[in-house]
């Protein structure tokens, strides 16, 4: 690959990335539920017997790293720089936007804001989403799961998406996890808009990078 595809695709990630999380800071500051991922993982954390030093965050990089793991045994080919990005450069963006935008909307805003920042979230977290995954750069390893899915089945990807994020929610649930408003909002709408930006941002992500 010549270097300026390279940069370019890593420069639609980060763009990507940027958006995505923007739509997971109106999830997260609605404060109406976690979304499937985090409930699983707030299972596992209550379930299971951690060492003190263990925290939510700890077992949600360490669930990630798993998926890497075994990713490279199924098909190493998804794992690129991108998937290390998603998951360093996830957090400080998130705590970038929770700066600007925290005062604005939080659990003691109106209900009807807090329903608008979640859906508007899920929304834009979705079509960010599908900007990662075009831009052939890497995806984050909670995003992948659905996509390998997707790929080696050959079946639309919000309906696996969909799929998968009841079994995350499910999981955590059976396992001590919280369920909320959000998180079934959630599951049922990521997938189904992200199959509709899908082909948008693939041809967006085609323009710039030329292929």
């Amino acid at each position: 690959m010549n270097l300026k595809l390279w940069i370019r695709r890593v420069i639609l990630l980060l763009v990507g990335l940027t958006i995505a999380h923007l739509g997971v800071t109106l999830f997260l500051l609605a404060e109406l539920g976690s979304d499937p991922f985090n409930v699983m993982i707030q299972g596992l954390y209550r379930f299971l017997p951690w060492p003190d030093f263990m925290t939510h965050g700890y077992v949600h990089m360490g669930v990630s790293f798993g998926i890497i793991l075994a990713l490279l045994v199924v098909d190493r080919s998804y794992i690129r720089i991108g998937t290390l990005l998603c998951m360093f450069l996830g957090g400080p963006i998130i705590d970038a936007f929770t700066a600007a935008l925290g005062s604005i909307i939080n659990a003691r805003s109106p209900m009807v804001l807090r329903l608008a920042a979640l859906v508007a979230g899920c929304v834009i977290l979705a079509f960010g989403m599908t900007v990662v995954i075009n831009s052939k750069a890497g995806t984050g390893p909670n995003d992948l799961v659905a996509v390998v899915i997707s790929d080696k089945t050959r079946r639309k990807f919000g309906a696996v998406r969909i799929t998968v994020d009841v079994c995350f929610a499910l999981t955590g649930f059976l396992l001590g996890g919280t369920l909320g408003l959000g998180t079934i909002i959630c599951a049922f709408l990521v997938g189904p808009a992200a199959q509709v930006f899908m082909p948008v941002s693939g041809r967006v992500c085609a323009g710039v990078t030329g292929e």
